[in-house]
């Protein structure tokens, strides 16, 4: 990938969360990185097609952060699921509580633009598909019910870290998605593992 275009990119995915989208200006992102103006539009047809690619390179990093945590056979499936939660709170802790990029630009745009409403929640989906797999893998050993709706819980677990996300950003602390992350294990997963 051209030099310039990666670090366009990579200085947007901080920018945006911090800023968000609609106070995201270009000619900051340009100051941020020495680059021209042209060289923007020559990459990036506009605005909307740049955080688009945001969001594309913000998932190959989750997509990274899944294969590393839920790829680990040394633990069982439930302990990867968490793990993974566990490490995407301490990447949240060093970029100071700011969140997770998809909610964030979902919770701004969603009501405003079908593009970036189908965009992240295919995100989510995503997302929820990888845990899902995993969740499969604790019910066939027996460590979920038999008749667990592995989907749903996946799902669940998203939607739950979502909104602890928004309360730790909101609080620049990390609080809440600890306390998410062991009622939904003990409440949620542990009540039907029992």
């Amino acid at each position: 990938m051209h030099a310039t275009r990666q670090r366009l990119l990579d200085a947007g995915l901080p920018m945006l969360l911090k800023h968000g989208y609609n106070d995201l200006g270009i000619q900051a992102l340009l100051e941020a990185t020495g680059t021209p103006k042209g060289s923007f539009y020559h990459h990036f047809r506009d605005k909307e097609a740049f955080a688009l690619e945001v969001i594309d390179q913000y998932m190959r990093m989750v997509h990274e952060g899944l294969d590393a945590c839920l790829g680990d056979e040394s633990l069982a499936p439930l302990d990867r699921v968490r793990r993974f939660f566990e490490t995407t709170q301490e990447k949240y802790r060093t970029e100071g509580y700011m969140g997770c990029l998809l909610g964030g630009l979902g919770q701004e745009l969603s009501g405003v633009s079908d593009v970036f409403r189908r965009k992240i929640d295919w995100c989510f989906a995503e997302i929820a598909d990888r845990i899902a797999r995993c969740l499969e893998a604790a019910r066939q050993r027996g460590d979920l019910p038999a008749d667990s709706d592995v989907r749903k819980l996946a799902t669940l677990l998203i939607d739950c870290w979502e909104g602890a996300a928004l309360r730790s950003r909101l609080r620049r602390d990390p609080a809440p998605l600890g306390a998410m992350l062991d009622f939904y294990f003990r409440s949620a997963v542990g009540a039907s593992a029992a």
